[in-house]
C-alpha cells in the first residue's frame, strides 16, 4: 500500500497512554452538556438518588444519567438500547460518561423515575438562553404533532367503534346460526357432527366477545370524552393530517423562539385539537420569557397561508 495514507498498527504498544480529555475538542457542544449539568441543583430539581444508599451495590449518579439523555435529544437518539450502546462505541459519550456505560433499562428506568426533573432542567436551559440574550424577542412559533403510543387501533374504543364492533359480532352470530340451521337439516356423518361442534365453539366465543363488549362500553360511557384505551390509559384516538388515517396516541405542543430558533415551552396532551392549544402554548412561553406582549405564529396558519398565498395569522398575547 505503498504511496497511501496507513493507519496505525493495531499491535503497536504505546509507552504513555493516551489521554481521555485528548479525544474530545475544545469546542465540541458535548463540553457544553458537562458544564451545564456540573452546574444544576440535581437535589433541587427533584432527582431521585442523590444520595447513595449505605448498601447495596453502588448506582450512577443522576448527573451521568442526565448527560447521556441530554446527548441523545441533540443527536436524535431516542432509545435506551441505542444510547446504551453509543456508550461503549461513541468517542464523546465516552469522555462525557468518563468510561461508564449504563445498560437500556438503567437508563429507560432514569427517563421513567425523573420526568419532572427533566422537564425542569429544560426549564433551567431556556433561562440560561435568556441570560445570555438569546430570547429578547417574544416572538414564537406554535405547532403539535401526534405520537403514537404503545396502544392499538383495537385497544382504542370509542362510541362509534363499539357500535361498529358491535353489528360486526351480531353478524357474524347470524351468519353461523344460519350455519347451524343448515346442518340440522342434513343428513348426520362425522365430518358434520365435527363441523357442528366448531360453529358452536365459535358462537361460545363471540358471546364472550359480545360480554368484554358491554363492559368495554360501559367503561367508555363513564369517561369524560367517552374514549378509553386498554394498553395504554392515557393514549386517545386522532385524526392527522392524511385523509381518513388516525392515530392512538399524543398531542405533542411545541413553542420554539422565531429567531434563534429555540424551545420555549413544550406539553404533552391527549387532545387531538391543535387550535384549543394555542392559548396555552402561549401562556406558557409568554410566562416563560418573561414578556409583557408576546407574538404567537400557529404554524398550521401559516402553511395554510401558503397554500392560499394570503398573510399569516399572527396572534398577540
Amino acid at each position: 500500500m505503498r504511496r497511501f495514507i496507513e493507519g496505525a498498527d493495531r499491535d503497536q504498544s504505546t509507552l504513555l497512554p493516551e489521554c481521555l480529555d485528548d479525544w474530545v475538542g475544545e469546542s465540541n457542544p458535548v463540553r457544553v452538556v458537562d458544564a451545564f449539568v456540573e452546574e444544576l441543583d440535581l437535589d433541587g430539581l427533584g432527582f431521585e438518588d442523590i444520595e447513595p444508599s449505605a448498601t447495596g451495590r453502588p448506582g450512577y449518579h443522576p448527573a451521568v444519567l442526565l448527560k447521556l439523555y441530554i446527548y441523545g435529544y441533540l443527536n436524535r437518539i431516542q432509545s435506551s438500547r441505542r444510547l446504551e450502546r453509543e456508550a461503549r462505541r461513541n468517542l464523546e459519550v465516552i469522555w462525557l460518561l468518563q468510561r461508564l456505560s449504563p445498560d437500556d433499562k438503567t437508563i429507560a428506568d432514569f427517563r421513567r423515575d425523573n420526568g419532572l426533573g427533566i422537564k425542569k432542567v429544560c426549564a433551567k436551559f431556556v433561562e440560561l438562553c435568556r441570560r445570555m440574550g438569546l430570547l429578547t424577542k417574544a416572538s414564537v412559533a406554535i405547532d403539535g404533532s401526534k405520537f403514537k403510543a404503545v396502544n392499538t387501533r383495537d385497544k382504542n374504543f370509542t362510541k362509534g367503534k363499539v357500535e361498529r364492533r358491535r353489528q360486526q359480532l351480531e353478524e357474524s352470530v347470524s351468519r353461523y346460526l344460519a350455519q347451524l340451521d343448515t346442518a340440522d337439516l342434513q343428513e348426520p356423518s362425522e365430518t358434520l357432527a365435527a363441523k357442528t361442534t366448531h360453529l358452536k365453539e365459535k358462537l361460545t366465543k363471540l358471546k364472550s366477545e359480545m360480554h368484554k363488549l358491554e363492559a368495554y362500553e360501559e367503561a367508555m360511557l363513564a369517561s369524560p370524552d367517552q374514549q378509553i384505551s386498554l394498553t395504554d390509559p392515557d393514549s386517545r384516538s386522532m385524526a392527522t393530517s392524511g385523509r381518513g388515517s388516525g392515530v392512538v396516541g399524543y398531542n405533542v405542543q411545541i413553542a420554539v423562539d422565531t429567531e434563534h430558533h429555540l424551545i420555549i415551552a413544550h406539553e404533552v396532551t391527549n387532545s387531538g385539537s391543535d387550535r384549543a392549544q394555542l392559548a396555552n402554548m402561549g401562556k406558557q412561553a409568554k410566562a416563560v420569557l418573561g414578556a409583557d406582549k408576546l407574538e404567537a405564529w400557529p404554524i398550521a396558519a401559516i402553511t395554510q397561508a401558503k397554500r392560499s398565498r394570503l398573510a399569516p395569522t399572527l396572534i398577540s398575547l
